[in-house]
């Protein structure tokens, strides 16, 4: 073996297969194929790294190019399209993979050096000609599958009618200046295209081996010199807790995973706390807005509570005995107040559309039935997918429905127009509520049409929709008013803090922490081992299910190791240079993927700029269910 073909063998073992990819043709093809002959002599030594080669286009590291054949799922029969060959690198390793390679090349020079690349390397399978990668190469169409090598602002359609029925597309898609994210297209019907972002699909993760160890530097002695141990929930000393929050009028409370019993009640104690002494007077959390509206009714005005809240997946989020005793305690907190001294209740989530359509309707029915009239022609546009709004995504794109945007726009315009005459006709409480509806299913129109380029550009819709409600709650409650924030870590830690910078995102912690610094607090939450309620994918049932144990080098680890099994870690100011490393965090939304831990649940992050407090709980413990459904269960 020469010293290059060890280079290819180091660069599959540590850029590809030490990354997830396990696809064992795509990892044969380039430890083969010889990438170094691809470059420029002046990059041939460096043509092993994880680097894009001269000649290529922005999607070609190893790691990008091994993603985009593993999610192209070849077999070796296929006819393929290389829109964009660039150096030629790509084309052979399909060359290797598939039956027959189509390339085009739109710089006439490049496409020349790349087919005498090919040709002294005897790819004799591959024809490749100048051309514009956006036209493809409709001649040898149909395509079993089509790799675009370069970022596109969409799917072009000239390649989407260029693929066989059961044919895939890789495409990276870069919109107004965010981070391009590899999006597979699959043609299902002639008409009909289905889009997945690769970074979701199933890629095996146990085979990533633990990130190399960092220099602790006595950071296990750092945490344990600054945590506040406790024995349970109840008994906590939150006083200093309640110092560290000082003055700041926005605190934000998260959670590691949506289903574990703990986070809740001691997110609950905190607010309760923050209700009883220090006079916080709003609750939002990551909930729909129609839904809390209701709760809120009957937690400050006595109304009979809702059936029907809280329905959708996943429904145990608020749907647990854990939540079921804190709406028990707030309702007895505000029976005991003036009205005007309630704590409110509001939703700050998206994905109400049609129900907060309704409410629109509702509303503009008892005060303006001639603009209700036109409200519901504009909102008939979205009427055809109410059964499945993610299916808007497909059909903005394959219908060019997006005329949506324009009708659903123009209703929130005219509802903001009338507010002066519409808050006239009661205390505006009503037009606030309706007003929060409208601009949910103008968000929700934007954020499932947007999930057809994937979930980076829909994750900071969703994210900014939150932080603009509330803003905007804050606004309607008037200076001094004092609100508390319960949503995912995900949501409340700074994501520039985290790699979610590096993808382009940011949530509503960082909204937060630029509009308002320091005036807003945020609590993480972690824990390392005991169970959980989550679901195996989107929209199964709930179940308990075993946390694995942290990894190695995790926040979680560190944490483990520092000997307390409940603590409160103060970070605001005081967090000392063994913090100021980036650790591995593990994150649980509703689906727990416990056999592809590392890819599907961690990600890096710097604890003490993501939190200003981190509370952590060695064993955490699912939710129990709530009465209601128990009983409805038992019927």
């Amino acid at each position: 073996m020469d010293g290059f073909e060890r280079k290819r063998a180091a660069m599959v073992r540590d850029h590809v297969a030490g990354r997830g990819i396990d696809d064992p043709r795509v990892l044969a093809a380039m430890r083969a194929v010889p990438r170094e002959c691809f470059a420029d002599a002046a990059q041939r030594s460096q043509a092993l790294d994880d680097a894009p080669l001269a000649d290529d286009h922005a999607v070609s590291r190893p790691f990008d190019v091994a993603r985009m054949l593993a999610a192209a799922a070849l077999h070796g029969d296929e006819r393929v399209l290389d829109a964009g060959a660039g150096s030629g690198y790509v084309s052979a390793l399909l060359a290797r993979l598939a039956a027959r390679v189509f390339a085009v090349e739109p710089d006439a020079q490049r496409a020349q050096r790349a087919a005498e690349r090919l040709a002294r390397q005897g790819f004799d399978t591959v024809r490749l000609r100048h051309g514009e990668v956006l036209h493809g190469w409709a001649e040898h169409a149909p395509y079993d599958v089509i790799v675009v090598q370069r970022p596109c602002r969409t799917v072009p359609q000239a390649l989407r009618e260029q693929l066989a029925i059961g044919g895939r597309l890789l495409i990276a898609i870069g919109r107004d200046g965010t981070v391009p994210e590899m999006v597979r297209v699959t043609r299902m019907a002639a008409h009909d295209w289905r889009h997945d972002e690769v970074a979701d699909l199933r890629l095996p993760a146990e085979s990533v081996p633990a990130r190399a160890p960092l220099v602790d530097g006595g950071l296990v002695t750092t945490v344990q010199r600054h945590a506040e141990a406790f024995d349970d929930i109840d008994g906590a000393d939150l006083e200093p807790l309640l110092r560290r929050i000082g003055a700041a009028q926005v605190v934000l409370i998260g959670e590691a995973s949506h289903g574990s019993a703990e986070f809740y009640r001691m997110r609950q104690r905190i607010t309760a706390e923050l209700i009883e002494r220090r006079d916080f007077s709003v609750l939002a959390i990551e909930a729909d807005w129609p839904d809390c509206a209701s709760l809120d009714a009957h937690l400050r005005f006595g109304a009979p509570p809702t059936a029907g809240a809280f329905t959708r997946f996943p429904q145990w989020l608020w749907r647990n005995g854990e939540f079921d005793g804190f709406v028990d305690w707030l309702r007895r907190c505000n029976a005991g107040r003036e009205p005007e001294r309630r704590v409110a209740f509001y939703g700050l989530d998206l994905f109400s559309m049609y129900a907060s359509i309704n409410r629109v309707l509702d509303y503009l029915d008892g005060v303006d039935p001639q603009a209700a009239e036109l409200a519901r022609r504009r909102y008939g546009c979205l009427m055809p997918w109410q059964d499945d709004p993610a299916a808007y995504a497909r059909a903005s794109m394959r219908l060019q429905a997006r005329n949506c945007e324009e009708p659903v726009g123009a209703m929130l315009h005219a509802f903001t127009q009338s507010h002066a005459r519409y808050a006239a006709i009661d205390d505006g409480a009503r037009y606030f509520d309706a007003l929060g509806n409208a601009r949910l299913v103008s968000a929700a129109e934007r954020y499932y049409r947007t999930l057809f380029y994937g979930s980076r550009q829909a994750w900071n819709l969703r994210d900014t929709h939150m932080f603009e409600t509330l803003r905007t709650l804050r606004l309607f409650h008037g200076a001094g008013a004092k609100v508390v924030v319960w949503a995912h870590n995900a949501h409340i830690g700074d994501a520039q803090a985290t790699e979610m910078a590096l993808r382009g995102e940011h949530n509503l912690g960082s909204l937060c922490r630029q509009a308002w610094g320091a005036d807003c607090y945020a609590i993480g939450f972690g824990s390392a081992v005991g169970s959980v309620t989550a679901a195996s994918a989107w929209g199964r049932p709930e179940q308990v299910m075993a946390l694995r144990a942290p990894l190695a080098h995790s926040y979680e680890q560190v944490l483990c190791d520092s000997g307390p099994e409940r603590m409160l870690l103060p970070l605001r100011g005081t967090a000392p240079q063994t913090m100021q490393a980036p650790r591995l965090q593990r994150a649980i939304g509703a689906v727990y993927r416990p056999d592809s831990e590392r890819l599907s649940h961690y990600f890096e992050a710097l604890l003490p700029v993501q939190f200003d407090e981190y509370i952590w709980f060695t064993r955490s413990s699912a939710l129990t269910p709530s009465v209601a459904d128990v009983a409805d269960a038992g019927q």
